[in-house]
């Protein structure tokens, strides 16, 4: 096999070369796995073909099996985007220095928990959670799910007195997705579950949760949530603009079947700061490492 010395090509060649190997480079991203695999593969596979096409680069898709999984493949720089939770997304962008959100779905600036019940509990939707809640037992989501966890707990120290889940409830669960939750809840696994809204207005709409066996009994104050946050070195890598392209193509993404897989009606700009309410909520549950 033949070595080329790059020092004995002219110069014009050698930049054509290092052009062709940095235009191969794969672009890759992923997002945490907020629902079944199933779900995420089917939406997300259609991202990457709508990324590929708006960017001129090859895109690929990197699945995961938790939220933490999904912040240290963007720290080792195994993907240079990914779709974040609020918790997430601070955690990754505190790792990786330069790191930016980009862009939030339209909702997601104000953005609620649900807190659901199964049937037997006699819960009923409320302006507040009730006292009756001490006792029973409750499920979360992922550990580190802002919508799932870091939200729901916050609001329920605030409504009980800084009170720690594990001494209000009689069991503390964590299902690792908001699709989960709502199936052990309505199973009677859990009297109580933690979700994101969107998975469970999603669950309804699509007939696969039996709302005669777990109702949603209150929903929480809005907050800021999920993001696409890209690496800094992204414009070093793939060139000069890059950043500013991926920022647009989330914002001018229109195609409606593909927004109802998040499901999101548009995304709109984002930026760090934005998430610094969520950064000060992790900081006093001792959330953020």
């Amino acid at each position: 096999m033949h070595r080329i010395a790059l020092s004995a090509l002219p110069l014009a060649t050698f930049l054509s070369l290092f052009a062709q190997g940095a235009a191969a480079e794969t672009f890759r991203f992923t997002a945490i796995p907020d629902e079944d695999q199933a779900r995420l593969v089917e939406r997300f596979s259609q991202v990457a073909d709508y990324l590929e096409q708006r960017l001129g680069v090859e895109v690929e898709y990197v699945p995961v099996k938790s939220y933490s999984a999904a912040v240290t493949a963007f720290r080792n720089d195994q993907v240079q985007l990914a779709w974040f939770g609020g918790l997430s997304g601070v955690q990754a962008r505190r790792l990786v220095p330069g790191s930016q959100a980009l862009a939030q779905g339209s909702e997601d600036g104000a953005f609620v928990s649900y807190f659901i019940a199964h049937e037997s509990t006699g819960l009923e939707r409320a302006d507040e959670l009730p006292d009756e809640i001490e006792g029973m037992s409750l499920t979360f989501g992922s550990r580190t799910s802002t919508s799932g966890r870091l939200m729901p707990e916050h609001f329920l120290r605030q409504r009980f007195d800084n009170a720690n889940p594990e001494r209000l409830f009689s069991r503390v669960g964590y299902s690792g997705d908001h699709s989960r939750t709502i199936a052990l809840v309505e199973a009677g696994t859990y009297d109580i579950g933690a979700v994101n809204y969107t998975v469970w207005e999603a669950a309804v709409e699509d007939g696969r949760v039996n709302t005669d066996q777990v109702q949603v009994v209150w929903a929480t104050p809005p907050y800021p949530d999920y993001n696409w946050t890209l690496r800094g070195d992204a414009d070093e890598r793939f060139g000069e603009g890059f950043t500013e392209e991926v920022r647009a193509a989330f914002l001018e993404m229109d195609d409606p079947e593909l927004l109802a897989t998040f499901p999101r009606e548009a995304f709109i700009p984002a930026d760090n700061e934005l998430y610094a309410p969520i950064e000060e909520v992790a900081e006093e549950l001792g959330l953020l490492r």
